[in-house]
């Protein structure tokens, strides 16, 4: 077996390098970072230029912009150094900057790194080892004039050992973790200080070199005996293996449809609907600009309509080949519904401070009306807002819902909404009948349902409940930070069985799990929690399970939990842009779970977290992906995109008859922050 190792020095030949690193590889600069510090990667996945040798960065940060790169390649005396340049770890949320290398199969090495801080007033700095994922790994790290052996896991940090040490700005260190089993011995320049069991180092993992201050590392290395880099191989293969053996059980991509967009591509502000009324689906894509500051008032700039061979229906608006038009982290304002009941979809927009409603056969207005004014901004009550003050006179809207709010036959109501304080209730000749402002954050997508039976909806806007009218019924006790993504639910066993539940992501207040009450039933402090899905991820196990990403600060940690809402098990495959959306593939009540469309990391996971269908190697556009209904048989196709082109795949044994077909997010209610849900038949109604 060939090993992906180098042989240490001769007095070391019983041991090998799982990791030799003294940065000269690096062109002096900065390592690979988003310079915009955007939100792009919460539902686009991009992989950011640059030379990464071994190693990648898992933090990200919006309070980073205009800050540059968190780490930096230096020069001094001919060696190569890595630098650490943030100062503050506070905001969002805790957070510890650091680079990783290496994979989960990693184990009972030796990690060496050499290091130097450049203050010493504040923070911490060190190495990490046994690392699963960024935010969870034990670290040796130098803080408050000590030397402190700690485990990180979401949000805690637990001190196992600590010690003083003086230590100063002008000295570099020599810092060594050795794990063996539980055993792990930590020293600094040949002094061990700590000798300690701790079934933390059983899990193995990454290793890392971590700072919240300045700091300048001048090499890592990690070393094994052959021995140990044999198992490691061994695991690592035998989880290719399971990969591959379970991929063979199931159907592979299949390229339907190749689509080219020409100068109307966009990022994630797409929607699908039935525009010509045949049954077929037809496609709408959105071009935006941004308006005064970054994404907080984000305009549609053009609407095309296409079909699924291309063909351009009509268009709303001027095109343009400027691929900036489109990389906008925010929900853009259009829904693709029958609104009027003529058996043809209609597109709901908004443009220039107007609220339309197009035909969807040609893009002619039906209806439209002005945006309602802006109220409240002048007593700053308005919250969620650059500057504290809203920058225009009329709503700008920030996304449209449909909604049954007047208890009709089907859903012909419309929720327009700023961007994070106010929602105003339009029925179909775009009339408001009620507005709300709230005084917390309403987030970015309310989710509207009949919560009390009565045939209309109520709405959870952020943290409150407000009934058909805008009335707040109850509040959620939470007041930080803002609702990303709502999933509803029923616990099928456990203690709270036959209870009706929210499911949701709520950025810095992690993942909560509440009663149709307000009251909470689960809080799992993961970070900020970016995105959320419920479905049938485990046919074995009673109900319906659920899976959560996180995104700023320790991003794209992938967290499952039962379906009673307890953890179950957490990956990080390094990649932004983890959608989780659940797939219905294979027909059998069995849904696996979207991440990206990478290649390598991305494709579809089971319930375990096994890769069980792969993206082919065919150059297909990865920025952006969406599971959807649109061919043959009941089961999901695939859709990528990005600026220039669109792939559309489905299964290599499509069509098949008789399969399986869950209730999914309906189109009519597309939005990059809904959390989503696959549930049998029946299932919603029960709900509500």
């Amino acid at each position: 077996m060939r090993h992906n190792f180098n042989f240490c020095d001769e007095q070391e030949e019983a041991l090998m390098y799982l990791l030799k690193e003294d940065f000269m590889e690096f062109p002096i600069g900065d390592f690979p970072y988003d310079r915009n510090h955007s939100a792009m990667g919460e539902y686009h996945y991009i992989n950011y230029p640059g030379y990464r040798g071994r190693w990648h960065d898992p933090v990200c940060n919006h309070t980073y912009n205009g800050q540059g790169a968190s780490w930096t390649i230096t020069e001094y005396d001919g060696r190569h150094y890595m630098e650490q340049q943030r100062i503050r770890n506070d905001k969002p949320h805790r957070t510890f900057p650091m680079l990783t290398s290496g994979d989960r199969f990693w184990k009972d090495y030796e990690l060496e790194v050499k290091l130097r801080m450049f203050t010493t007033k504040w923070g911490n700095a060190g190495i990490g080892f046994c690392c699963q994922n960024s935010a969870n790994l034990l670290v040796l790290v130098f803080e408050e004039g000590e030397l402190r052996l700690e485990y990180r896991h979401k949000e805690q940090v637990e001190i196992i050992e600590r010690a003083a040490f003086a230590y100063n700005c002008d000295d570099y260190y020599v810092m060594k973790a050795s794990i063996s089993g539980d055993h792990v011995i930590c020293s600094v320049n040949g002094k061990a200080y700590f000798d300690v069991h701790t079934e933390y180092a059983l899990q193995g993992g990454k290793a890392a070199i971590t700072a919240t201050i300045p700091t300048q590392f001048e090499y890592v290395n990690v070393t094994v005996t052959d021995e140990t880099a044999a198992q490691i191989d061994a695991a690592r293969k035998a989880y290719s293996d399971l990969c591959a053996e379970e991929q063979q059980k199931y159907p592979k991509m299949k390229l339907l449809k190749k689509i080219d967009l020409r100068n109307f591509g966009t990022g994630r502000q797409v929607r699908f609907g039935h525009l010509l009324g045949n049954g077929e689906y037809q496609i709408v894509l959105a071009q935006c600009q941004k308006r005064v500051n970054r994404d907080a008032y984000g305009t549609i700039s053009c609407l095309t309509a296409i079909d699924l061979d291309g063909n351009v229906l009509w268009r709303y608006g001027e095109p343009t080949s400027n691929t900036e038009i489109g990389t906008i982290s925010a929900d853009m304002p259009m829904q693709i519904y029958d609104i009027d009941g003529d058996g043809y979809d209609e597109v709901i927009t908004a443009k220039n401070f107007e609220i339309f409603i197009l035909d969807g056969r040609n893009g002619k207005v039906k209806k439209h009306a002005k945006a309602p004014y802006s109220t409240a901004e002048e007593d700053g009550t308005i919250i969620g807002v650059p500057d504290k003050i809203y920058a225009f006179d009329r709503i700008n809207p920030d996304g449209i819902r449909i909604c049954n709010f007047r208890g009709l036959d089907k859903p012909r109501d419309i929720l327009i909404k700023d961007r994070y304080c106010r929602v105003y209730a339009l029925n179909d000749d775009l009339e408001v009948m009620w507005h709300y402002q709230s005084d917390k954050n309403t987030g970015h997508f309310p989710f509207a349902i009949d919560i009390n039976g009565d045939g209309h909806d109520e709405l959870l806007v952020g943290y409150n409940m407000l009934d058909c009218n805008g009335n707040r019924i109850w509040t959620m006790p939470v007041k930080e930070d803002h609702i990303d993504e709502i999933v509803p639910g029923m616990f099928v066993s456990g203690p709270h069985k036959g209870k009706k539940y929210f499911a949701c992501v709520a950025g810095k207040e992690g993942f909560l799990i509440s009663d149709w009450e307000g009251n909470l039933l689960k809080k799992d402090g993961i970070g900020h929690a970016q995105r959320v899905s419920t479905g049938n991820y485990c046919p074995d196990k009673p109900g319906y399970e659920m899976v959560v990403v996180n995104f700023w600060g320790h991003q794209g940690i992938i967290y499952f939990y039962d379906s009673e809402g307890n953890p179950v098990w957490e990956m990080e495959n390094e990649l932004n842009g983890n959608l989780l959306t659940p797939v219905n593939w294979i027909g059998n009540g069995r849904d696996f779970i979207l991440l990206n469309a990478d290649v390598e990391k991305g494709g579809l996971i089971d319930g375990n977290g096994v890769q069980v269908v792969k993206f082919p190697d065919d150059g297909h556009p990865t920025l952006c992906a969406e599971a959807i209904n649109m061919y043959g048989d009941a089961r999901d196709e695939i859709v990528t995109w990005d600026y220039n082109s669109m792939y559309i795949y489905t299964q290599d044994d499509s069509p098949e008859l008789n399969v399986y077909e869950p209730v999914k997010y309906p189109d009519y209610n597309a939005s990059n922050y809904r959390g989503e849900y696959s549930y049998p038949k029946g299932f919603m109604k029960e709900l509500g």
